[in-house]
């Protein structure tokens, strides 16, 4: 059993998880101004909510899109486990032949899902992760990552038209009662959920046209299960992709 960190701009994803299960999966907030210890504590805390013991830990790996915070939270789990902490990055093992411009522009999230998609999925595949943007990651019939789309997401749009209209005020996304919303509340909630499902769907529908297969489609990330029941096209739902992905490239790493 290993400990996997996933390090977003909004959240910080922390679970256990060995080859025939995920023990756990919790959401922190990221905060850039946290110290060491106070991560430290945080991650103490999580481990022992779910009776986990860091001394059966055999260790530990951290992807990260926030470079400010990614030495803080490894030094805070090293003081936890006791044990040299992975940081997925250069240098590191993947098995993922990305074939983009730039490679190592690639987020460390987005690799650690496409190694768990060609891992438990059939290929061609589209990748789905819907947290703090929406990024949607194709990788062809020969488990090259060939590249994909990022556009704001879910929690971002609702963000940017409460604090632009003076008159709509804060809402969370919930599941609206009908399509045809009877009052703004309503009707915001569901022009976000279903112009975000269908965003999704006719997204899908143009990576499938250049692409020229059809693809198995799955989608994680903290959003996700909001927004793929409305979705008309097949999607899997996998929570615990990314953490999967972390636990493959580690044992490529140990």
């Amino acid at each position: 059993m290993i400990l996997a960190v996933d390090i977003g701009n909004t959240n910080i994803v922390v679970g256990c998880i060995d080859e025939k299960k995920t023990y756990f999966i919790e959401r922190l907030s990221t905060v850039r101004t946290k110290t060491e210890l106070e991560y430290a504590v945080d991650l103490k805390t999580v481990l022992d909510i779910y009776g986990m013991n860091p001394g059966e830990i055999e260790g530990c790996i951290i992807s990260s899109v926030v470079p400010q915070i990614t030495n803080i939270a490894r030094l805070a789990a090293e003081k936890i486990l006791n044990k040299h902490v992975m940081v997925l990055g250069p240098g590191v093992k993947t098995g993922l032949n990305i074939m983009m411009d730039h490679p190592g522009q690639l987020g460390a999230d987005l690799v650690a899902d496409a190694v768990a998609g060609i891992t438990e999925y059939p290929v061609p595949l589209i990748i789905i992760d819907m947290g703090t943007a929406t990024t949607m990651s194709v990788v062809d019939g020969k488990k090259n990552y060939i590249g994909g789309m990022i556009f704001p997401g879910v929690q971002i749009s609702l963000d940017a038209l409460t604090s632009g209209a003076s008159q709509l005020g804060g809402i969370s996304i919930d599941v609206p009662k009908r399509v045809i919303g009877k009052n703004t509340v309503e009707c915001m909630k569901s022009g976000v959920l279903y112009s975000s499902a269908g965003a999704i769907d006719g997204a899908i529908d143009r990576l499938e046209e250049e692409l020229g297969q059809k693809t198995t489609v799955v989608a994680t990330g903290g959003l996700a299960k909001k927004v793929v029941p409305y979705c008309r096209r097949k999607i899997i739902l996998d929570e615990d992709l990314l953490l999967k992905g972390l636990r493959v490239i580690y044992e490529k790493n140990k």
